[in-house]
């Protein structure tokens, strides 16, 4: 995009702020006060815009209300002790955005608008980004089809959007999971890759019987054979098994390229910890439950950056997993990650945008 960068700012006349009771976040249920949004039109990304968050005008033959040719991101904004706004690895989530963008034939939206457009819109609303201790102002970046026809082809219209939501902690307590051996996430050769809103369609079935049957979440397993970890629900997952780091790798695109598991591994190998990007089977996993060699499991996303796991079922058996000991590795990591998140420590790997 070569002509200079305007954002046109129409801000809202009533503020949602002074009836929002920020003491109790549930998330995603806030949408802070404006939105970012661009059209795609004519070949190119024009109107740049920050308006009052309010309803959509959708046409009934809209197409992602009949083919869902849609992509989002999450990210989050902090506030440090002086104040300042500080985005979490931005550009990790705007080059994702635009890979997913790719695998659906969705027009990739330039640095610069989904940088600018962020950053004008935390501008404008940065008095949502909470104070209290463990919350953040949580970010959806989406683009979605556009044209009203009924056809199946990729559309010529989209619209890329930002909201920004106020959140607490995702899971307030440690979650208990269940191996998934009949369901699929994704095989190899389909989107499982991408940021895809079908993507997460489809697991809702699956996880809404295992929190029928009690658990929080599924452990995804492979859609060939069922016999390997892949992720933990809508979260990349992490072991810790006889002093190893283990987690699944990213190169058969069926895997969520996770911001957060990037960051983890990151750390993990400056602590001097042993890792292995490998696929944990389940029966490996059932042996290290059974002889106790499994000392921690793990969630890693954006959302609950590090949801602890406290029980596993594998083929209708519960597994009680052990208690942390002090000093754990998800412990430390967790600290170093929310430490730097809020500015408490320096960054030194230019993961902090200054807003």
């Amino acid at each position: 995009m070569n002509k200079t960068l305007t954002i046109n700012i129409n801000k809202s006349k009533h503020s949602k702020l002074e009836t929002t009771n920020f003491d109790e976040l549930s998330f995603g249920q806030i949408i802070s006060d404006h939105m970012f949004v661009a059209e795609y039109k004519d070949g190119e990304w024009q109107d740049l815009r920050i308006e009052p968050y309010g309803p959509l005008q959708i046409n009934p033959a809209n197409a992602t209300l009949h083919y869902g040719q849609s992509v989002f991101e999450g990210l989050k904004a902090y506030r440090n002790e002086a104040g300042e706004i500080l985005v979490f690895r931005g550009d990790a989530n705007q080059r994702r955005l635009n890979e997913s963008a790719q695998r659906m034939c969705i027009p990739e939206v330039p640095e610069e608008i989904f940088m600018e457009g962020m950053r004008k819109l935390l501008e404008v609303d940065k008095d949502w980004i909470p104070k209290q201790a463990g919350c953040s102002l949580y970010i959806r970046p989406f683009i979605f089809a556009a044209d009203d026809y009924l056809g199946i082809r990729p559309s010529n219209n989209y619209k890329f959007m930002i909201l920004t939501s106020p959140v607490g902690n995702y899971y307030s307590k440690p979650v208990a999971v269940k191996v998934e051996t009949q369901y699929a996430r994704a095989v190899e050769g389909g989107t499982g890759a991408a940021k895809a809103a079908g993507n997460y369609a489809g697991s809702l079935f699956p996880a809404r019987k295992a929190q029928k049957e009690g658990y929080d979440q599924l452990l995804w397993t492979d859609g060939k054979t069922h016999q390997y970890i892949e992720e933990s629900g809508t979260m990349n997952v992490m072991f810790v098994i006889d002093g190893t780091l283990i987690t699944a790798p990213i190169s058969t695109g069926t895997i969520l390229k996770g911001i957060t598991r990037d960051s983890v591994l990151i750390l993990a190998k400056e602590m001097g910890m042993p890792v292995e990007e490998r696929f944990l089977t389940v029966s490996e996993l059932e042996d290290a439950l059974l002889s106790g060699r499994l000392e921690e499991a793990f969630g890693t996303g954006t959302a609950a950056t590090v949801a602890f796991i406290r029980l596993i079922n594998i083929h209708n058996k519960d597994y009680v997993l052990p208690e942390k000991a002090a000093g754990a590795f998800s412990d430390r990591v967790l600290k170093q990650l929310d430490d730097i998140k809020y500015g408490k420590v320096a960054d030194d790997h230019g993961w902090i945008m200054k807003i």
